[in-house]
């Protein structure tokens, strides 16, 4: 049994960047990620300004930018008709307002930038191929067991484990929910693209029971794309199915049908998320990320949240050196309320992009089409600086 000062389980990118700030902040920590090396499930990742306010905190911010695409605007376009319904203009007037772009990323690219910042810390420790299997709660530590047999002990144990989480298992033994959405995700080169936008916008086709996301990664030089389609109520299994996949999008316009037969078929990805949680830690135990708040993707901040989580349990550590108990407490004043949030207008926002409901969808449409591209008013909740609002 090996003991250690802070112990983080999950080595993803909010893994990664609470080890990186809470070294920063003092701790002596180890990653253990169960992977054999440190990477990333998928491509395409959408960091808005809040994400890089935090990674500016971490001090990786250009390694960050330095990879990624800065979009000039994010349109929404009706997935049936082609036509578009809104634009959210993400330069100058955007960038004022909330002093950090929007961002879109390869998450390699993020983890990489992460990796290296963590490399280069003298007092944190980065392994891999380490399991757990087990978590429990002792009267001075947490203790973890790998599948190796490893019995490791901390006297902080940061769960960002994902969600199915074995440190969430302390405080939460209920199963991830399936949402009935399931996601199909690759890159094509711009070469191969069916759509002609112009090559920095984030494009969003929403219709009934679809969507379909593409936006430029690394530097331009592959484009993302995530289809997204509802199973049928009948049949709300948590798996995909290719021919319900294409049928599904069998009502789209031409540009979308042409743009998701590039996917492959047979690699979905059973979209799951939790329900809110009153309190994420224990005496020893502090969860981040989708281990604590693990949300639906239709408002881009399950990573930007897990970035949040990161830079405000390092805080409060930080202010609070001698007394974890007060440290834990306010790391979830800061966090829980705002993270339940994101959560629980997920689902309602993925709904009203998938409506089938004729007058509900009517309604929609007219509402985006009347809103102005520099109206931001709807945002400011998630990426205003919150330090500025408390001045």
């Amino acid at each position: 049994m090996s003991g250690h000062d802070t112990l983080v389980v999950g080595g993803g990118i909010g893994g990664l960047a609470a080890a990186l700030a809470l070294t920063r902040a003092g701790r002596q920590v180890m990653v253990a990620e169960q992977a054999p090396q440190f990477a990333e499930i998928g491509a395409g990742l959408q960091l808005g300004p809040n994400a890089m306010r935090a990674f500016d905190r971490l001090g990786v911010h250009a390694a960050v930018i330095d990879a990624a695409v800065l979009p000039a605007r994010a349109v929404i376009r009706d997935a049936v008709t082609g036509g578009e319904l809104t634009v959210l203009d993400l330069g100058r007037p955007f960038r004022a307002r909330y002093g950090y772009p929007y961002v879109v990323a390869h998450r390699h690219d993020v983890l990489s930038a992460l990796l290296d910042a963590c490399s280069a810390e003298p007092g944190l420790e980065l392994r891999t191929g380490r399991t757990a299997i087990d978590v429990q709660e002792r009267d001075e530590h947490a203790e973890v067991t790998f599948a190796d047999g490893e019995v490791l002990t901390a006297g902080l144990l940061v769960g960002a484990d994902g969600i199915r989480s074995q440190v969430r298992r302390l405080i939460d033994r209920s199963p991830p929910r399936f949402s009935g959405h399931v996601a199909y995700r690759g890159t094509i080169t711009p070469s191969q693209l069916v759509v002609d936008p112009p090559p920095d916008d984030v494009t969003l086709w929403i219709g009934p029971g679809i969507h379909l996301m593409q936006y430029p990664v690394r530097r331009g030089e592959l484009y993302n794309q995530v289809a997204v389609y509802e199973r049928p109520a009948s049949e709300r299994e948590p798996r995909g199915d290719a021919e319900e996949f294409h049928a599904a999008f069998s009502i789209a316009h031409r540009k979308v049908r042409e743009s998701v037969a590039l996917l492959d078929p047979h690699r979905d990805w059973p979209v799951h998320d939790r329900d809110p949680l009153p309190s994420w830690t224990t005496a020893h135990a502090v969860l981040l990320g989708d281990a604590a708040h693990a949300m639906l993707q239709y408002l881009g901040q399950g990573a930007c949240q897990a970035l949040e989580d990161a830079v405000a349990l390092a805080d409060a550590v930080s202010s609070q050196p001698h007394c974890q108990d007060r440290a834990r407490r306010q790391y979830e004043q800061r966090r829980v309320a705002r993270a339940s949030r994101c959560q629980t207008v997920a689902r309602p926002w993925g709904d009203l992009w998938h409506t089938q409901d004729a007058t509900l969808l009517a309604l929609r449409n007219r509402v985006f089409r009347l809103r102005r591209p520099d109206d931001y008013t709807d945002l400011d909740w998630l990426y205003a600086d919150p330090a500025k609002d408390a001045a």
